[in-house]
């Protein structure tokens, strides 16, 4: 099968009306009361936002893994979704992020940090190495901000809440977050797509895309501003998930012809697909408290990350 696009709209068309109905308590129209409410208030626009974040991430990991001719890239690895963390993590430092807007906009303005940034350390000529090691850069200062952040937070609950929402999360979710992450995702894939043509000349190598008529700097500020609008928004309303990025484009390339245009759509799909799942699943655990989406997929993430390493390995051996 080499289209997989119909076969994923149609599985998301079959899990999002399951998503609607799971939960700790499974909705029934004849005798849950305010099941209308409840649907539409709480369950539709956590489904809704799962499939934004899910497809941002996944299409920002089809596009990483192209551009870096690396299977094991992940979108967290150019620095802007630790960034976008950060912001976030400032916002409950400072005492503001109980307000609806305030905690994505801070959470926004670091992944827009983290694009400036980037951009500004790479150049305009910059190659992918130089590139690479930016975005690493970016990550580990990030990182270690945050987490200069917690161990100087003002009081415990503020500590408390950093932590809790660093492992990211769809609970209590609303439609200000959907009106918020929807349009940012969705311009973000918009910008990867335009990476296509770029990514399929860089198969041939640096030198054969250029002569190709590839631009380094136009294509590298597509990849900012797509991966800074999918990661940013979606760290922004979730918190941190990380692994969609990097399972879903290996779960749909055999299906495709393995060009890293024609994975960017398919991976957008199935992260989205991934995390709708990820998320009803979470909501139906038998568990004193919900498990936190981030933690789930890091339990999904990281035995398949180990399972590419030893493929790998195996194909050096």
């Amino acid at each position: 099968m080499k289209h997989p696009v119909p076969a994923l709209l149609l599985l998301i068309a079959l899990v999002f009306p399951l998503s609607l109905l799971a939960g700790r308590v499974w909705l029934d129209f004849t005798s849950t009361p305010n099941a209308a409410v409840i649907l539409s208030e709480l369950r539709l626009p956590r489904s809704v936002l799962a499939l934004m974040v899910g497809a941002g991430l996944g299409a920002a990991g089809a596009a990483m893994q192209g551009y870096l001719r690396n299977p094991l890239a992940d979108p967290g690895l150019f620095g802007i979704a630790p960034m976008a963390a950060l912001g976030a993590v400032a916002s409950f430092w400072f005492g503001v992020s109980a307000s609806v807007w305030l905690l994505p906009m801070f959470a926004l303005t670091g992944a827009a940090a983290g694009m400036a940034l980037l951009a500004l350390i790479a150049g305009r000529t910059g190659g992918i190495a130089l590139f690479t090691l930016a975005g690493l850069m970016i990550a580990s200062l990030a990182g270690t901000l945050t987490s200069l952040a917690i161990s100087t937070a003002p009081n415990a609950f503020a500590m408390s809440e950093i932590v809790t929402w660093l492992m990211g999360a769809l609970t209590d979710r609303s439609w200000h977050d959907v009106y918020l992450a929807a349009p940012l995702t969705l311009a973000g894939i918009g910008c990867l797509l335009m990476t296509g043509r770029g990514l399929d000349a860089l198969i041939l190598g640096d030198l054969a895309a250029r002569s190709l008529g590839m631009r380094p700097a136009a294509l590298q500020g597509w990849l900012i501003a797509g991966i800074g609008l999918t990661v940013g928004s979606g760290v922004a309303v979730a918190g941190i998930i990380g692994f969609v990025g990097l399972v879903v484009p290996h779960l749909v390339r055999p299906f495709t012809d393995r060009r890293p245009s024609s994975l960017i759509v398919p991976s957008a799909l199935a992260g989205a697909l991934l995390v709708l799942a990820a998320d009803s699943a979470v909501r139906v655990l038998p568990l004193v408290t919900e498990l936190r989406l981030g933690i789930a997929l890091s339990l999904i993430g990281a035995p398949f990350f180990l399972w590419l390493l030893l493929r790998m390995r195996k194909g050096l051996a």
